[in-house]
């Protein structure tokens, strides 16, 4: 296997890892809400905005060069 690919298993494994450890439930308080959700919820979401976040400041950055 690629070195790439196996980067990208044990990045899985370990966060997989984390998502099981974060069972509980938490509240989030953002300006004048407050939501309660599972921490694993809530992970996921963050982790997935910063990777659209990254793919989409990638993306621009190529098209100014």
């Amino acid at each position: 296997m690629k070195p790439k690919v196996i980067v990208i298993l044990v990045l899985v494994i370990l966060f997989l890892i984390i998502l099981a450890q974060n069972t509980q439930v938490t509240s989030l308080h953002l300006l004048f809400w407050s939501i309660s959700m599972s921490q694993i919820i809530l992970i996921a979401i963050i982790l997935i905005g910063g990777f659209i976040l990254g793919y989409l400041t990638s993306m621009l950055t190529r098209k100014n060069r």
